[in-house]
Formats: C-alpha cells, sequence, structure tokens
C-alpha cells in the first residue's frame, strides 16, 4: 500500500473519532528504552543477540471516549527508536521510524487509576543501520500489543506501558565497506518500555 494513503487513512480516521469522542482529545509524548530482535549475516549466523537497547521518543495525539469504567483511546504517534549493534568490532546505531496507532481499551480502578491493553497498528517510515546500506525491509506494516497502566489528574495524564511486535519482520542490509560485500538480516520487531505524558486539550470535567 502506497505510504501516503495508508498515513492519509490512518489520520482521516483518527480525526473522525476525535470529532465525535464525547469525552475528549490531547496531546501526548514521551520517552521509551528499546531493543529489537537478532542480527545475522548471509548464513544466518547470529552476530549480536537483539543488541543493546537505548533511549527514545514519541509524540502524537489521542482521543478518549469514556463508556462507564471502560474507555476507547486511540492514538496516532511518530514514534523513534535506536538500537545498537556489535558489527566488524564497531558499536553501530540501528534507528526506526515508525507511525503507530495503538488502539486501548482501559479499565478503571479506583480514582484516577486505571490499567489498559490493546492492538498497535505499525507503519515503518525510515529504517537506517548506520554505515550500511540498506536494502529491504519485509513488511511496512506490521502489529503489536501494548499493555500497561495509567494515572489521569485533572488534564495531565500519565501512563507506563510495554510494547511488544507480534510478527517477526526481517529487515535486511548490505555491507559494501568490506572486499566481499555481506547481507545481514536483522529482527526489526520493537520491544520497548514507554513512558508518557499527555495533556487533554477538551472534554472531561
Amino acid at each position: 500500500m502506497n505510504k501516503r494513503i495508508l498515513v492519509l487513512s490512518m489520520a482521516l480516521l483518527l480525526t473522525a473519532f476525535y470529532a465525535n469522542a464525547q469525552s475528549g482529545f490531547g496531546i501526548k509524548g514521551g520517552l521509551s528504552y528499546n531493543t529489537n530482535g537478532s542480527l545475522k549475516n548471509d548464513v544466518n549466523t547470529v552476530i549480536d543477540n537483539e543488541g543493546n537497547g537505548k533511549s527514545g521518543y514519541n509524540v502524537g495525539f489521542y482521543g478518549k471516549l469514556d463508556l462507564g469504567p471502560i474507555y476507547l483511546r486511540p492514538e496516532l504517534v511518530y514514534t523513534k527508536t535506536t538500537s545498537e549493534y556489535t558489527l566488524n568490532s564497531q558499536n553501530e546505531d540501528y534507528k526506526i521510524a515508525r507511525l503507530d496507532m495503538p488502539v486501548l481499551v482501559g479499565l478503571k480502578l479506583i480514582g484516577p487509576l486505571s490499567i489498559f491493553a490493546g492492538p498497535a497498528f505499525q507503519y515503518t517510515l525510515t529504517n537506517d543501520f548506520k554505515g550500511i546500506e540498506y536494502d529491504n525491509i519485509e513488511n511496512d506494516f506490521t502489529v503489536g500489543f501494548n499493555f500497561g497502566v495509567a494515572v489521569e489528574i485533572g488534564r495531565l495524564g500519565l501512563d507506563l506501558r510495554y510494547e511488544r511486535g507480534f510478527n517477526e519482520n526481517e529487515a535486511t542490509f548490505i555491507d559494501k565497506n568490506i572486499s566481499a560485500n555481506t547481507t545481514y538480516r536483522l529482527d526489526s520487531r520493537p520491544e520497548q518500555i514507554i513512558f508518557s505524558l499527555s495533556y487533554r486539550l477538551s472534554g472531561g470535567k
């Protein structure tokens, strides 16, 4: 599917929801700690198993529809993550930029505290391994899963969540810096701990 069409469709879907949401919508942003899958060479020898996680960030907006003790919260978020792998005796950064659309169902517990879970639809915008030429990624569009805990006080919200990609998504890179070109394959499926701060722009008390 054309990248522009998918991004536009997701934006229109979220805009329609926010326009009709009775509980309001807002903006959000935060930090994450991310790792990916193993790095292998062209004979499937593991070079680095999951690498080292690094911090990333996310920014976007959300809508929220209250349904009694349950709420529905779709989000549209730009996410940038980085992982570090050891390749040819050097540490290299693997960077991914994605457009994420979590669709979360929450359950209110006590006071401002709630828990939530739901699928996250992910679209890869850029995919970069420093020092190595990018060749191909198996699937631009993937699906993951989020679950976590949230606190909402007035217009401010805080949440801590875990995100994991469901399906293995292989990215291919070609190292042309050595005499014989070597192909590397990396499982780009994300695994993140995400901390977010949100601010409700409209709706609510």
